[in-house]
């Protein structure tokens, strides 16, 4: 589609400027011209532009395009669950103008050569893409991996995700290194050694059902090293997928005593529960951090409303139908989320009035975008028109068949949510819109 002029008539939210009214927004050369507030378009004048300049957006909410900085692309090694285009295309379809890949792929994102061929694919892509590069070489918690080298190449980020940094040492000199270029460590907080072999939330349900389970205080544990290590060097940090109540508290203790640390938690940890399990074994159930209790879903909601928590990231992570069609102890760890996020927020956290739209989308993109350093989450005159336009209350029910992702693997198959993405603009350019 050409490049769109003007996106007309809806309400314009914009955390970072703390714009919140009925808005024309103006583009010229893929970047935001000029926000008017004032002398909007009426009805006639909106009618009578050429179709192809302008999208009517009365009714609407307009906001800056959202950024997701943690999702899982498979691309280099697994092609067949997901790849860099294919999950940029599923991202466009959830309102997603830019993501942030995780380097747990074959081979691993540790060296410069795979951040290049990631840069490289996603400029093909209908969105932005950035990749997150491994704090240790092969993902191995061994030794670091070139971080200097990692950041001039392209990298926003370094993370080890999928696993934790088990060796302090070794995370203590990731620390020293990243703060020399200012950007965070990611950490999957996650003590093995507590860990092992287990398949979901170590609690009553677990005990019922025979089940092995993953304690809270594993996640606890590595939360409380890595805040004391980001203390002591000064090192940025932020903790990926938080699940536990316990976690919270350790993170909201830390911000007040100023510690440089940010923290996400993804939209199936507020909205799913291990109880579920016992409903059918869903394999699409099973993820790392696995499902806790409502008690722990309830405090990370909290920490989302009062700041404690920082953002919403999807965790978005593709398997094919065959390696999740299985028992679930077998089946492999995620779901895919880039497609569902949006609406599983709206209907838990909007629409139950835990966050307003303000609160909403300053969490899945303002925030986001800030933590990362991307010139992104805020719509601001002369700043790339990314844009992403949603219906408040449409309602509509998740079909497999509708994926643009190459996996299946969600849970909410079938469920109806309200609000969804109809416009996605990236450039200018609407990359994705609703029939």
């Amino acid at each position: 589609m050409s490049e769109l002029k003007i996106i007309a008539g809806g309400r314009v939210i914009d955390p970072a400027s703390k714009l919140d009214k009925t808005a024309d927004i103006y583009i010229e050369n893929g970047k935001i011209k000029k926000i008017e507030t004032q002398k909007t378009l009426s009805a006639k004048e909106i009618d009578d532009l050429e179709p192809e300049d302008i999208y009517n957006a009365k009714g609407k909410i307009v906001s800056p395009g959202l950024v997701d900085m943690h999702v899982h692309l498979r691309e280099p090694g697994r092609e067949g669950d997901e790849t860099i285009m294919s999950g940029s295309e599923a991202a466009a379809a959830g309102g997603f103008t830019t993501i942030c890949c995780m380097p747990n792929t074959t081979p691993a994102i540790d060296n410069q050569e795979t951040i290049k061929f990631v840069l490289h694919q996603a400029e093909q892509c209908p969105i932005n893409v950035y990749p997150i590069a491994a704090i240790t070489k092969g993902r191995m918690g061994k030794e670091l991996a070139e971080i200097g080298e990692l950041v001039n190449a392209g990298a926003v980020g370094l993370s080890d995700d999928g696993s934790p940094v088990n060796s302090a040492e070794i995370m203590l000199k990731a620390f020293k290194y990243a703060r020399m270029f200012t950007i965070p460590i990611i950490e999957h907080a996650e003590d093995l050694s507590l860990t092992a072999d287990g398949v979901m939330n170590e609690g009553f349900i677990s005990t019922r059902l025979g089940m092995k389970g993953v304690p809270s205080v594993s996640e606890e544990i590595m939360v409380a090293r890595d805040i004391l290590l980001a203390q002591y060097t000064g090192g940025k940090l932020h903790f990926a997928h938080i699940s536990t109540a316990g976690a919270v508290e350790l993170i909201r203790q830390a911000k007040k005593f100023k510690v440089d640390i940010t923290a996400e938690v993804t939209p199936h940890h507020i909205s799913l529960f291990d109880e579920m399990i016992a409903e059918d074994f869903n394999p699409n159930l099973k993820m790392s951090p696995p499902l806790r209790s409502k008690d722990n879903a309830r405090a990370l909601i909290k920490g989302l409303v009062e700041g404690t928590i920082d953002c919403i990231a999807s965790d978005h992570a593709p398997h094919s139908p065959e390696s999740k069609d299985v028992e679930f102890d077998l089946a492999p760890n995620g779901i895919i989320g880039l497609e569902t996020s949006l609406g599983i927020c709206i209907t838990n956290l909007v629409k139950k009035k835990h966050l307003n739209w303000a609160g909403l989308i300053n969490v899945m993109s303002t925030r986001p975008a800030e933590i990362l350093g991307l010139q992104a989450g805020m719509l601001k005159k002369g700043f790339p028109a990314d844009i992403t336009v949603i219906d408040p209350n449409k309602k509509w029910v998740v079909d497999p068949d509708q994926f643009r992702s190459k996996s299946r693997n969600s849970p909410y198959i079938g469920q109806t949510l309200t609000g969804k993405a109809v416009c996605t603009i990236v450039s200018g350019k609407a990359v994705y819109l609703e029939d």
